[in-house]
């Protein structure tokens, strides 16, 4: 029974870490559709800030063994990944 509360939150904790790294995603993409060029300083300084936000969460969910690691890693790097598609995609268009 213990364990399948353990799994259960660690699912919970994962499923929330993924909303806010698509939540991050959304905002970028948004940004860079709608207000701002890549190379435009508030750009950066949303990225940043959202970047770190997101890596502190996940810090935070490892300290607590609610995530793995490697989960955390892997899903910052996903997310890296996924925002570098979308810079060269707006970098091609201007």
């Amino acid at each position: 029974m213990v364990e399948k509360v353990v799994q259960t939150d660690q699912s919970k904790a994962y499923a929330v870490l993924k909303a806010d790294a698509d939540k991050i995603l959304k905002l970028i993409q948004v940004q860079m559709d709608n207000l701002t060029m890549p190379q435009c300083p508030l750009y950066e300084e949303v990225l940043d800030t959202q970047m770190f936000g997101l890596s502190r969460e996940i810090d935070f969910a490892a300290r607590l063994h609610l995530i793995d690691e490697d989960q955390g890693k892997a899903l910052l790097d996903n997310l890296e990944k996924q925002l570098n598609i979308l810079h060269e995609k707006a970098q091609a268009g201007y």
